[in-house]
């Protein structure tokens, strides 16, 4: 295995705990600086929305410049933004910290899938895009609950500074083992943006929104839904974290394995099981071992889409993939906020705390339909690209020229 690959899994890692902690430290940012649990909600919202916009202005950049260096001044940023954070003097800063630090994430997700893929044969570009994407998953399984009980007993400070010291460490791995790759030649920002009019790499993009949207909608109100449905303490959210964490781990190989080999059919499979076990678990929440499995269950599908969906917009924006694999990085997090969003407009509206799961199943649902959509478009075009009248070669046949026709004289 490449050595460029566990360094870019060490930048995947301190990206997944610096957007996630926060979420188990929220009470202690807040007390400091004085401020409600709802303002201080604003540094998840804000970090989201600062992924969404950045992903497209620094993938921007990053088509011209190399990509190496372009992956080494995004760590840079990061750690400027994390550091920022952990040295706030007030809300507000920590907040533009956040951003600083969020604005690096689609790039850095986007350019490092590139330079995974690249670094292999083609038929293996999946699994070294999960083999990256480990990184933010095994972040939700040992940094996020780390992170958090350091942050509760030393302070949230020391959380914040001991993950920009990662990143540091993250920069110089990447400095030291990723090759040098040279953007390709000829290609311009306006090649990028063209990429993204392909209706594949668009479909693509709305699978990303939706089925993780679906994830998303249940994991935020998660918290809630165990202990006022489920029944469980408190305390005993952080290791169902840890198991939703555990199932991302496991799906993200998984897809990463069977991507290459059958990505259609491991999608139809991953978004149908999710939206099967989100409508499941408004039920399955009543009850404590069935709804610790199916949080298990909603990890391990969700994150299985993730190496063929980003492999899906590698393929259909070859000739200019830069702008469009950091963007579908961005709209994971889009399906974040839009699920956050949904789910917390059915729990005001009194359908209670397992209501987030029903539209969790609409939006993976709907994530499926574009699925089966972007397959027979994917037919259709290579029916027309056949064309009528051009034999069809059976299965293990060899084609040979045709023999002239003796003229008769």
């Amino acid at each position: 295995m490449p050595l460029a690959l566990p360094a870019l899994a060490l930048g995947a890692f301190c990206i997944g705990m610096t957007e996630f902690v926060i979420m188990g430290l929220l009470p202690e940012v807040a007390a400091d600086f004085g401020v409600s649990l709802p303002t201080a909600g604003f540094l998840v919202t804000g970090y989201a929305l600062g992924v969404v916009l950045g992903a497209p202005l620094m993938a921007a950049l990053g088509t011209r410049v190399p990509r190496r260096r372009m992956l080494v001044l995004l760590m840079g940023l990061f750690v400027v933004g994390n550091t920022l954070s952990a040295l706030a003097p007030g809300y507000e800063v920590m907040l533009a910290g956040r951003i600083v630090a969020s604005l690096t994430h689609g790039a850095f997700f986007g350019i490092g899938s590139l330079v995974a893929a690249e670094l292999v044969a083609p038929g293996k570009r999946a699994g070294v895009i999960a083999l990256m994407f480990t990184g933010l998953t095994v972040a939700n399984v040992v940094g996020v609950p780390l992170g958090t009980s350091v942050g509760q007993s030393a302070g949230w400070r020391v959380t914040f500074l001991a993950v920009a010291a990662l990143g540091v460490v993250g920069l110089l791995g990447v400095a030291r083992f990723v090759p040098e790759l040279p953007r390709p030649a000829g290609v311009r920002l306006r090649d990028e943006l063209a990429a993204l009019r392909d209706v594949q790499v668009l479909l693509a993009m709305g699978m990303t929104v939706f089925g993780f949207g679906g994830v998303f909608a249940s994991l935020t109100y998660v918290a809630p839904m165990m202990t006022e449905v489920a029944g469980y303490d408190a305390t005993s959210v952080t290791w169902l974290l840890v198991l939703f964490g555990i199932g991302m781990v496991v799906g993200n190989l998984a897809g990463g394995r069977y991507a290459d080999r059958a990505p259609v059919q491991l999608l139809y499979l991953s978004l149908g099981g999710l939206t099967l076990v989100l409508a499941l678990f408004t039920v399955t929440a009543h009850d404590r071992f069935a709804a610790a499995v199916t949080i298990t269950l909603v990890g391990g599908l969700g994150f299985a889409t993730v190496a063929p969906l980003q492999k899906r917009v590698l393929d259909r924006s070859a000739a200019a993939p830069t702008l469009a694999s950091a963007v579908n990085i961005g709209a994971f997090n889009l399906g974040n906020a839009l699920a956050a969003w949904l789910g917390g407009l059915v729990i005001a509206a009194g359908f209670g705390y397992t209501a987030p799961n029903g539209v969790g199943a609409l939006l993976t649902a709907t994530a499926l339909v574009l699925a089966v959509v972007s397959r027979r478009l994917e037919r259709r075009t290579a029916a027309a690209t056949v064309g009528p009248g051009t034999p069809v070669r059976a299965r293990g046949a060899v084609s040979r020229p045709a023999e002239p026709v003796a003229r008769r004289g």
